[in-house]
């Protein structure tokens, strides 16, 4: 299996790296303590406690595992070494909606800087994957699950 390579900023790899660590060293050290003391109240064929605990103790476990293999296939992007003139990992990109005339800003992150509040969008989306790599007047279509949008490329711009 070929893991494809996940971009990050150094912010968001150290976000990432902080969580795994508050995972690892905090929530599952509290898991093991409400196992621990579900035990201790007998039965465990009955004891919904016990088996609530465990099961939290599973999914927060599978979140580790995910965490442990994204930073593991990430790799830092430095700004300095992408082409201004493109869409690229760390643009912010003002797009006019062909169908509406509106204007719609957005900044092309990795895993860990999305926020979606803030039009930060992962460069894995589907709308970032459409706009990656086209220029200023370029026009794209993108399918989503509810149709295709169309936009032009306005501007692009990098945050310092």
């Amino acid at each position: 299996m070929v893991t494809e390579r996940v971009p990050m900023t150094r912010e968001g790899f150290e976000k990432k790296k902080s969580e795994l660590d508050r995972k690892q060293n905090v929530e599952m050290i509290e898991v093991a303590k409400r196992i621990a003391a579900a035990r201790d109240l007998g039965d465990l064929s009955e004891n919904a406690e016990y088996h609530a605990a465990r099961e939290d103790q599973g999914m927060l476990q599978a979140s580790i595992d995910a965490l442990k293999e994204q930073l593991a296939h990430s790799f830092i992007v430095e700004q300095g070494s992408l082409p201004k003139d493109a869409v690229v990992f760390g643009a912010r990109v003002r797009i006019k909606n062909l169908d509406s005339g509106e204007h719609e800003v957005y900044v092309l992150v990795g895993p860990g800087d999305e926020d979606y509040d803030n039009n930060k969008i992962l460069t894995t989306s589907p709308r970032g994957q459409g706009l990656l790599g086209k220029k200023v007047g370029e026009k794209v279509e993108i399918k989503v699950p509810r149709g295709t949008l169309k936009y032009q490329i306005v501007d692009i711009s990098f945050e310092s």
